[in-house]
């Protein structure tokens, strides 16, 4: 049996639109991860971005996501979680 490496999930949590957008270009640009969550608050002056994928591949997506907003705007929360409760996932993957 072949070695599978742990889901996880990262938020990247800025200030305004094109920050989050930025970062999220980053992000799926950097590695396999795909966006699965947004939240905006604030009338879109806070966003969230969420991004699952394999444990190195969103922790390196995070990193860049988080240099890249922060090079047009300001980033309250970069945070990976690896191997997320299976109640945080539901509470994401809504669709």
């Amino acid at each position: 049996m072949a070695y599978m490496e742990q889901k996880a999930i990262a938020l990247l949590e800025v200030q305004a639109m094109v920050a989050a957008i930025a970062g999220l270009d980053a992000m799926v640009k950097a590695a396999n991860v795909r966006l699965i969550h947004t939240e905006k608050r604030l009338g879109g002056r806070l966003v969230t971005v969420v991004i699952d994928g394999t444990v190195s591949d969103v922790t390196a997506a995070a990193e860049a996501g988080r240099v890249a907003a922060a090079q047009v705007g300001n980033v309250k929360l970069c945070e990976v979680i690896p191997n997320p409760h299976p109640e945080i996932t539901k509470f994401l993957y809504v669709g």
